[in-house]
């Protein structure tokens, strides 16, 4: 549904953004005006020998992405498959600071890099481990209002508090099924008064806790029916308090309100394909022909598999990073849509 307004919101489909060359979109984080960071990895093939990594790509793309669909521009990519300084391999979460300087987590060398808005490498910091500081599966990561920078440490089912530097500050979180506790948790973010909000990715659910960790409330359960999860990747928050969960392996993203209450589901409305992936279909004639033989196109608006969530604020937009598709879907919650008049 392109459009749907429910519980005394509308929300709009705008557009999609994306391209086999994007790779598999994971998390976004925004700029200034209408830039949007895109973080993409893309699938391993790993022998077990060093002179044979096959691995295509991971990086960020930095693209314009403006209200007009078929206007957006990638304006340049940085960070490329490797393990030296600025390089990525298993990159996942994605955050930009007041000075629009990008923070990279990847999962695979435990580690922070840390880019300025040119994509030049300022800092790396964070290795294997599980002390202060360390990381076993850097994942998420997101600040809080007053720029603390917190990170999921995954496979260590916490969450610690670092400074914009790296400097530890702190960490909440064990592993387990209880309040304040994890199994695996996924994506992180923030709202303006500071609480934190956790995907607990092998717990289903997401957990809003204090910015000390301290438990305030949690939703959702094992399942596909509104309001269940299927291990959760992302959440993201707007500034009346509607939360977006990433319901990855139930490939849809479910908005609850403050209280956790169930409100709707999106579950991908593309059904114009992307600039770049139109270019890519109609320069081979034998994919234009096979595409025209097809019962119905529908499965590829849905995502698949979306692995990310974020609200721009400034735009009223609601990015989906649709991660088996290539791309980035886009809504809007408009407070001032109107409905239809019909004069029959």
């Amino acid at each position: 549904m392109l459009t749907q307004s429910v519980a005394g919101r509308t929300y709009d489909y705008d557009y999609n953004v994306g391209s086999r060359n994007m790779g598999i979109a994971i998390s976004v984080a925004f700029g200034a005006g209408d830039i949007v960071y895109v973080l993409s990895r893309q699938h391993e093939q790993l022998a077990d020998v060093p002179w044979n990594k096959t691995a295509v790509h991971a990086k960020v793309g930095k693209y314009e992405v403006p209200d007009t669909p078929g206007a957006e521009e990638l304006l340049f990519e940085f960070g490329k498959y490797g393990d030296g300084d600025g390089e990525l391999v298993w990159p996942t979460g994605i955050a930009t600071d007041s000075d629009e300087n990008v923070y990279v987590s990847d999962e695979w060398l435990n580690r922070i890099s840390v880019y300025n808005p040119d994509g030049e490498l300022l800092s790396t910091w964070g290795r294997a481990g599980a002390g202060s500081g360390e990381f076993n599966g850097a994942a998420g990561i997101a600040f809080g209002p007053d720029e603390t920078l917190y990170v999921v440490d995954s496979l260590n089912h916490r969450v610690q508090k670092l400074a914009k530097d790296g400097a530890y500050i702190g960490q909440f979180g064990s592993l387990g099924t209880g309040e304040s506790q994890f199994n695996s948790p996924w994506g992180i973010t923030t709202d303006a008064d500071g609480f934190v909000y956790v995907a607990d990715h092998k717990n289903h659910r997401v957990q809003k806790l204090d910015s000390d960790g301290s438990y305030v409330m949690s939703f959702g359960s094992f399942g596909t029916g509104n309001g269940q999860l299927n291990r959760p990747s992302d959440v993201a928050i707007d500034p009346e308090s509607d939360v977006y969960v990433c319901d990855w392996a139930n490939s849809r993203v479910q908005i609850f309100d403050a209280t956790g209450k169930f409100i709707t589901t999106l579950i991908g409305d593309a059904v114009e394909m992307a600039k770049w992936h139109k270019q890519q279909v109609d320069s081979n004639a034998d994919v234009l022909k096979a595409r025209r033989r097809v019962r119905t196109l529908e499965p590829e608006w849905r995502f698949a598999l979306p692995a990310g969530v974020d609200y721009d604020p400034a735009k009223k937009r609601i990015v989906v990073s649709d991660s088996q598709r290539w791309r980035i879907q886009m809504y809007r919650k408009d407070p001032d849509y109107i409905e239809p008049q019909y004069n029959l």
